[in-house]
């Protein structure tokens, strides 16, 4: 079968053939229909190769939708040909946070070398997939793959941060997203369906501004120097309830704390570099100011998620790849081209 692989540290990533996979003892088979792109990606291909955390080569894709192919013993949950999104973060499926379907912050995957598909596992950008559990799969139903498939991350990781702020973003609050780029511009849509907040977009070109406002931001301003005088424009002295930085360099993760309100929220999704912080300090922000920085979701979420998308009330906007054309993407995602998602169709 054909995947693209990351096999070289610094290196493209590149279509193979590789011999197609069996599943194993309660694995699932799926024969992939679509799968997402993401800037995590792109942030691991970036990595220096001393301590590159995955074995190489490494079929990438941590978002993927497929129709069960082949299922291994001793699995019963779930029939050949249902049409399904996989759920990323895996984990041990027994400690706490498993129980409660947040297998995200399952405290125990990295001792046991249980890793995310595209993220240390194989992952969905090939013609099959294997599924560690039938647990980690959502059925969809008749919902479009193409359209579904970016749910799994871009949706789930900014309703995740949302539904954490959710007792703030009451009548009268602002919220600001910072990127509104994949997640960001879910976050959005999301945002405006699930909350009365004002929404106030921030990013760097007039094109992106744009964009946000037509998927439902209220205010949209420019992400440079005078962005926080630029908000406290629009809020005035109350600042904004919740901040979701979808960036996460030190220039957005400052910006953030600069508009952020007395007993608001930071919420740090974006990975920038992997060395910025939130400067936290008695008089270095309002008082009673959380900064956080949540990581994916939960299962559950992710099956509210795929109620929300039976309900018609996300609009992702995706760009199609086909499988050959997926180091394309990848360019294109480096050089920050893109408009909302990427998907690679096989």
């Amino acid at each position: 079968m054909k995947a693209l692989q990351y096999r070289t540290v610094g290196a493209e990533p590149e279509v193979v053939e590789i011999d197609t996979p069996e599943p194993g003892p309660g694995q699932v088979r799926l024969k992939i229909t679509a799968a997402g792109v993401c800037h995590s990606d792109d942030f691991v291909m970036n990595m220096p190769a001393e301590g590159f955390p995955y074995p190489l080569p490494l079929t990438l894709g941590h978002e993927g939708a497929g129709t069960v192919d082949a299922v291994g013993d001793g699995v019963d949950e779930i029939a050949v040909g249902t049409n399904v999104v996989v759920y990323g973060p895996w984990g041990c499926g027994q400690c706490l946070q498993c129980a409660q379907g947040l297998e995200n912050y399952c405290p125990r995957a990295a001792e046991l070398g249980i890793f995310p598909p595209g993220l240390g596992a194989p992952g969905a950008i090939a013609e099959y997939m294997i599924v560690d559990s039938p647990r980690h799969l959502v059925p969809i139903g008749d919902l479009d793959p193409v359209a579904t498939v970016p749910l799994t991350d871009a949706g789930l990781t900014p309703y995740h941060a949302i539904t954490l702020s959710l007792p703030k973003l009451v009548a009268g609050s602002t919220a600001a997203v910072i990127g509104a780029g994949g997640l960001g511009h879910v976050a959005i849509e999301l945002l405006r369906h699930l909350t009365p907040a004002r929404v106030i977009a921030l990013d760097v070109t007039e094109e992106k501004l744009e964009f946000a406002r037509s998927v439902g931001a209220h205010e949209a301003v420019l992400s440079d120097a005078d962005a926080v005088d630029a908000v406290r424009k629009i809020t005035g002295s109350r600042g904004v309830q919740a901040v979701f930085d979808f960036v996460g360099y030190q220039p957005t993760i400052d910006t953030a704390m600069g508009i952020v309100g007395t007993a608001g929220d930071v919420m740090i999704v974006g990975l920038g570099d992997g060395q910025a912080t939130a400067k936290i300090g008695f008089f270095a922000q309002p008082f009673e100011v959380a900064a956080r920085a949540p990581y994916w979701g939960s299962r559950s979420e992710l099956i509210e998620l795929i109620d929300l998308a039976h309900e018609g009330v996300l609009d992702i906007a995706v760009e199609t790849f086909s499988l050959d054309e997926a180091p394309e993407a990848y360019r294109r995602l480096g050089a920050n081209t893109l408009t909302g998602r990427a998907v690679i169709v096989p």
